[in-house]
């Protein structure tokens, strides 16, 4: 599985393993830049109702009954939290991307640390005061980030060069 198929400048051996996890952190990212942009497009074209229909839906918090802000101050505030939510969302997408180009190109430890625990707080925290209480969807878009963090997590330090504690980026 760690066959080699890149070798850094540095002479630095990435194996398929950690390409394979370099797509998944990138893909990971992909997704998050998603919500990001659907964050925009909905606070543009919807308001706070839009926004709040993407983070809502679960078992115990479901669209049909949930009750949207009617005072226009609330609903701006709500619209505006909302929408920073999202863009932080797709903040953490930007450094996945970052991740995912490190561990490709360099073979990065760093990156990847950054990608287990850094990535992994926002993706985690998600899980377990969204999705796990029924407050968002639980669909393939909200299940699917954390497993693709858990599968890159996985695979990636197999392919890896030798972890040297003076590395760099």
């Amino acid at each position: 599985m760690n066959e080699i198929i890149n070798q850094t400048k540095q002479g630095k051996i990435i194996g398929k393993a950690a390409k394979a996890g370099a797509v998944l952190f990138t893909l990971w990212a992909v997704l998050h830049l998603w919500v990001g942009f659907e964050g925009i497009h909905q606070y543009l074209t919807s308001g706070a109702p839009g926004l709040w229909n993407m983070l809502t839906g679960g078992s115990a918090a479901p669209r049909e009954t949930f009750q949207h802000a009617t005072n226009g101050m609330t609903a701006n505030a709500q619209a505006h939290l909302i929408l920073n939510f999202c863009i932080d969302v797709a903040g953490y997408g930007v450094l996945g991307l970052v991740v995912g180009y490190l561990i490709w190109f360099r073979g990065s430890w760093i990156a990847y640390f950054l990608g287990l625990i850094i990535i992994g707080i926002a993706d985690l925290a998600f899980l377990f005061s969204m999705v796990t209480p029924g407050i968002i969807e639980l669909n393939a878009g909200t299940l699917g980030g954390p497993v693709i963090w858990i599968l890159a997590c996985i695979i990636t330090p197999l392919g890896l060069p030798k972890f040297d504690k003076s590395a760099s980026f």
